[in-house]
């Protein structure tokens, strides 16, 4: 009954120290820049984050394409063939392969010139893992096709139907001379990955053209590229299965050093934004600490009246507690309905060619939510303790006497 009794008088307290005094003006206004710092504080994470985390997804969904779950390279010459590739297939059938040619030429036409990567693979089999490929190609069965980016057809001047020359690294016999090996192809489709330095780059052949350009021995590749949805689940036993002369990467092997630099750019905005809670903590702790000298007063007369520290201690702790959660509450409020807004309406547009997409990626997951909600509440916490133990410390004799 009595822990009853002093907790209905620790929240009559609360509610009377809450409310506006005309004599204190400047307690009431400090609680409420606390409360206002915290929400905006809160509400400023919680969008920096998604949109940190939607373009992580962005760039994750698009390289996961062009860059393919898992790759097998050989580690010598002619070790992956079809032969093993078949094995696999056996082992593994539900996963999708597509073997490929690979070679660096530069591309021209009406009097530009660019390096590319080219990559001569079945049509058929490709457009079972890659679906911006699918999208691109024609219906044409001809040898020496070509399917480029947008961003090098534009270069290029070279639309659909359109001819450029590629020309390689390989020698060719004219008389008594040699000069780099040329060969014009037909633009049999352009595809758009949202990523300009692929769509740049990359160029892809059928199999033939290797084989009749470059003589490449038919049945074996230069690498095999592998669709799974969980590569990272896969990758294990697909290395098992392998012999010692090939290796497999995953995609994000191939992009460790862009995600972790991501990674540490999303902990690093974290912590600088995590700065604005900490700074309206302390007018949290700054308007306690008024609150305490000047109800000193009443808390001696609290104190004389029967009130122990600990209530006393509990009065102020909770006060900051009710200050700091209530402005976590509004600031959650404000950032949901902040990213529903970026989610909803084209307020913010971005170049594609840079980020891959031209609206704003917002993607708040519930780890970085949660991240946010402890952080802040460790703030407040911490910024509650010491009013509180400074008014538990209040000397009622002391301060009577002077009174």
């Amino acid at each position: 009954m009595k822990s009853m009794i002093n907790r209905e008088f620790v929240h009559h307290i609360i509610r009377h120290y809450l409310k506006y005094d005309r004599d204190n003006p400047f307690i009431f206004i400090s609680a409420l820049l606390a409360f206002l710092g915290i929400s905006a504080g809160v509400m400023v994470l919680m969008i920096a984050m998604g949109i940190m985390n939607g373009t992580q997804k962005e760039f994750t969904k698009r390289l996961f394409v062009m860059n393919y779950p898992l790759t097998v390279l050989p580690i010598t010459q002619d070790a992956l063939d079809d032969t093993l590739i078949n094995d696999l297939q056996n082992k593994f059938p539900h996963l999708q392969f597509s073997p490929y040619y690979t070679t660096q030429v530069i591309t021209k036409n009406a009097g530009a010139v660019q390096g590319s990567l080219l990559y001569g693979i079945d049509f058929d089999k490709e457009s079972r893992i890659n679906h911006i490929f699918k999208e691109a190609k024609g219906e044409r069965e001809d040898t020496f096709r070509i399917i480029i980016g947008d961003s090098l057809s534009f270069e290029m001047d070279a639309p659909k139907g359109e001819k450029v020359t590629l020309y390689f690294s390989e020698q060719e016999a004219i008389g008594f001379a040699t000069m780099p090996l040329q060969k014009r192809f037909v633009v049999d489709g352009v595809f758009d990955s949202g990523l300009k330095a692929y769509d740049k780059a990359i160029i892809y052949t059928t199999h033939k053209a290797f084989h009749k350009l470059l003589k490449r021995q038919e049945g074996y590749y230069d690498g095999l590229h592998i669709y799974t949805e969980d590569p990272i689940k896969e990758i294990d036993k697909i290395r098992a299965a392998l012999p010692d002369s090939v290796i497999i990467e995953g995609w994000w092997q191939q992009n460790g050093n862009f995600f972790a630099a991501m990674e540490m750019e999303k902990k690093a905005l974290f912590l600088v934004l995590l700065l604005i809670i900490l700074v309206a903590s302390l007018n949290i702790i700054s308007s306690l600490l008024m609150t305490v000298m000047s109800r000193r007063s009443e808390i001696a007369l609290m104190r004389t009246l029967g009130a122990t520290k600990a209530e006393i201690r509990s009065i102020f702790f909770k006060l900051g507690l009710v200050i700091g959660s209530t402005g976590i509450l509004v600031g959650t409020l404000l950032g949901f309905l902040g990213i529903w807004i970026l989610k909803t309406f084209d307020i913010i547009s971005m170049p594609a060619d840079v980020y891959g997409t031209s609206k704003l990626p917002v993607d708040l997951t519930m780890s970085d939510f949660g991240l946010i909600l402890l952080g802040t509440s460790v703030i407040i916490l911490l910024s509650s303790l010491y009013p509180a133990k400074k008014a538990s410390q209040t000397d009622p004799l002391t301060v009577l006497r002077n009174e």
